[in-house]
């Protein structure tokens, strides 16, 4: 495991030194511009999101499991979301954000609540320092956040790969940064994390989780990025790994009118199903517990800008989503159609309608790998 340590950290330890070289320093800076700015400077921004959900499948409830005994709840107000955010600049290079989603005080709140909280230094903006509890860069959803999705919710694949540790909200270090290879603009993100969620006490083993995400703008005109994600780790002695790649692009057919494409596959070693096994019986290589998914998200806008609505948006996600393929394949697909309304810019305030179908190869009675239908309403605003 040290090599391969090693070897994932060597390139983040080339690009550090060459852009500490090309670091601008202070002294070249305005400094009438720099005592102007009075420290720290505070912002403070939320969301609010709520839902209405109706089960439209027999004896299935509205998380998706089938009940046999016909029990089960097929209708439901929810809050999904409370969050306020604080940010702190406290210097010129030096911030510091906590994130906090209230509406997880419903649940046991002992590993939830707290989502983002972190420091990051910024050198340029070819290399920032990001260190605490934040979302580690690995695929195309972590660049968005929640309240500007474009359909109901993370994909199935985000969520899953968040139960793996290698997105959502992991606790660990991460660098960050943009610059130009040539004509060509690039992104990259370095991170090492423990792997094991939010809100840890502690790391549940010595291992760690080591992953890098490269972005390439392919074309300006069309907004096209190609991104590129890989991670190695280790969990409780065993090596796993994970590999992605992504497509996303945006075209504005003219001043209302606009397109914006998503496409993203991954793979990686299902960790978590592999020790869930019987020691007894299952293989030494945990690389035979796999899990692989793919989804493809396109989304129409049109910018109305009349009186108190903004733009109506109509989007429809297709997934694919197998969480052991190899060794017990059941796939799901999901096809998560919707309709939204704009009242605020930049999506301050919004309504959703839509469905949510889901179809497994093989159903498994009384469990969440059940055919279902879902109807959703959704209201947000962000504030």
């Amino acid at each position: 495991m040290a090599f391969l340590t090693k070897k994932a950290m060597l390139p983040f330890f080339i690009i550090f030194s060459y852009l500490i070289a090309a670091q601008k320093p202070d002294s070249l800076y305005n400094k009438q511009e720099q005592e102007d700015i009075k420290y720290p400077q505070l912002q403070i921004k939320g969301l609010f999101q709520a839902r209405y959900l109706v089960g439209m499948s027999k004896d299935v409830d509205v998380n998706g499991l089938h009940h046999s005994d016909h029990t089960g709840t097929d209708n439901n107000f929810m809050i999904k979301y409370m969050r306020v955010q604080m940010r702190a600049q406290i210097s010129k290079r030096t911030e510091v954000v906590v994130l906090a989603n209230l509406a997880d005080f419903k649940n046991d709140p002992k590993s939830r609540v707290l989502e983002n909280a972190y420091l990051k230094y910024t050198f340029n903006p070819k290399l920032a320092f990001t260190v605490g509890q934040f979302r580690p860069w690995f695929g195309l959803e972590e660049t968005y956040p929640i309240d500007i999705i474009k359909s109901l919710d993370w994909s199935n694949q985000y969520t899953e790969f968040g139960k793996l540790g290698w997105t959502s909200f992991q606790i660990g270090l991460s660098a960050t940064g943009q610059l130009n290879l040539g004509e060509i603009p690039f992104q990259y993100g370095v991170s090492v994390v423990n792997g094991n969620g939010k809100n840890q006490v502690n790391d549940n083993d010595n291992g760690k989780q080591y992953s890098t995400r490269l972005v390439f703008g392919l074309s300006e005109k069309y907004n096209l990025n190609f991104g590129l994600n890989g991670g190695i780790g280790e969990v409780f002695g065993k090596k796993i790994y994970a590999v992605g790649l992504d497509l996303s692009s945006v075209i504005k057919f003219d001043a209302k009118w606009s397109l914006d494409m998503q496409l993203e596959a991954k793979q990686a070693t299902n960790h978590p199903l592999y020790f869930a096994a019987d020691p007894e019986i299952r293989p030494q290589n945990p690389d035979e517990y796999l899990i692989r998914g793919a989804y493809f998200l396109p989304n129409v806008r049109y910018e109305i800008n009349h009186r108190n609505l903004s733009a109506f948006e109509l989007s429809c996600r297709y997934e694919y989503l197998d969480t052991n393929f190899r060794l017990n394949s059941n796939p799901r697909q999901t096809i998560t159609p919707m309709f939204g309304l704009e009242f605020l810019k930049n999506y301050g305030a919004r309504i959703q309608l839509g469905m949510q179908f889901d179809r497994y190869k093989y159903q498994m009675e009384n469990t969440t790998q059940y055919n279902s239908n879902l109807f959703i309403i959704q209201v947000q605003s962000r504030f």
